[in-house]
């Protein structure tokens, strides 16, 4: 079967080619400062390309046919790397490859005939509500910083947000009196999401006791709602392992992290009779499609709908 060959790329465009890395770079700012992507999305990104480099062996894209980048997704699958993964490298290569057409480096993006993978949805892990009390109880005097701890549990759970989006809220995103906080998910867009009267208490005892005292360690006021012990910014990374720390303590499955509080929260809230759109709407999903797998994870509210509609039920 002879090979799918790019168009001949005019001298004018081919000098224009340079070193991969120095596209590479140009692609990252790209993302970065026209799309305005996620600093966590742009990272992604960055971490495929890699893997796409170290693939290519210093050959350039221009010489590349459809066989070899069905190639690159056969050494993917040899990686034994996830289908999610495998189907967030060949988005990456798209991406990069109609980039380079916009520059003039390449005439034909062949990466769009590259088939997208076949993924099964995953049903994410949900605790039960007892099993959430019990983790969001564990932090104690006896823990350094508890009080912030606690807030910080009591907030992901309460709102569903993301670890990211709770790492970047701001003092005066917090609006305590009103109940809500607002919060920046991905690609920048806001969105408010309410605190319960538990997370509201948590939060006002953390700022009266703690906060104060880790805001005077750095010279400059903080803005952020969160500290971490220097008095700066509490990072994801920070927040998974206290997540993971308190798990531990509390009894809970060693699996979780921030997102099974968030799958916990759309998964309790269909099962309290909330409508499948205002779950959408506080976990700021982009499409219901995205929410919807929190129908196939809560079987007892849909047999509870069943039983209360169905004739011969």
């Amino acid at each position: 079967m002879a090979r799918l060959k790019p168009k001949l790329v005019p001298p004018k465009l081919a000098r224009r080619g340079g070193a991969p890395e120095r596209w590479t770079s140009a692609f990252i700012d790209y993302l970065r400062g026209e799309c305005r992507l996620a600093d966590n999305t742009v990272a992604a990104y960055r971490r495929d390309l890699s893997r796409f480099q170290h693939w290519l062996k210093g050959r350039g894209v221009q010489g590349l046919t459809i066989a070899d980048l069905s190639d690159f997704v056969a050494w993917l699958h040899s990686q034994d790397l996830a289908p999610a993964s495998i189907a967030r490298h060949i988005v990456t290569v798209r991406m990069y490859f109609r980039y380079l057409q916009l520059e003039g480096v390449l005439q034909d993006n062949l990466a769009e005939l590259l088939g997208s993978q076949k993924l099964w949805q995953r049903v994410p892990d949900v605790l039960s509500p007892d099993v959430v009390e019990r983790f969001l109880q564990a932090p104690s005097p006896r823990e350094p910083f508890w009080r912030r701890d606690r807030a910080l549990l009591e907030v992901l759970y309460a709102t569903g947000c993301r670890a990211s989006e709770i790492s970047n809220l701001n003092l005066e995103d917090a609006h305590l009196q009103e109940g809500y906080c607002r919060c920046r998910g991905k690609g920048n867009k806001q969105r408010l999401a309410p605190l319960g009267k538990k997370a509201v208490a948590a939060i006002r005892d953390y700022l009266d006791e703690e906060r104060p005292v880790l805001a005077e360690i750095p010279l400059k006021p903080p803005r952020w709602l969160l500290l971490s012990r220097s008095g700066r910014r509490l990072r994801r990374e920070a927040i998974w392992q206290l997540v993971k720390k308190y798990a531990i303590l509390a009894g809970a499955p060693a699996s979780i992290s921030p997102h099974t509080l968030r799958h916990s929260f759309a998964t309790h809230l269909l099962a309290g009779g909330a409508d499948l759109r205002q779950v959408q709407e506080m976990l700021g999903h982009a499409s219901i499609a995205t929410t919807q797998i929190y129908t196939h994870v809560d079987q007892t509210r849909l047999k509870k709908i069943h039983n209360q509609f169905h004739p011969r039920a």
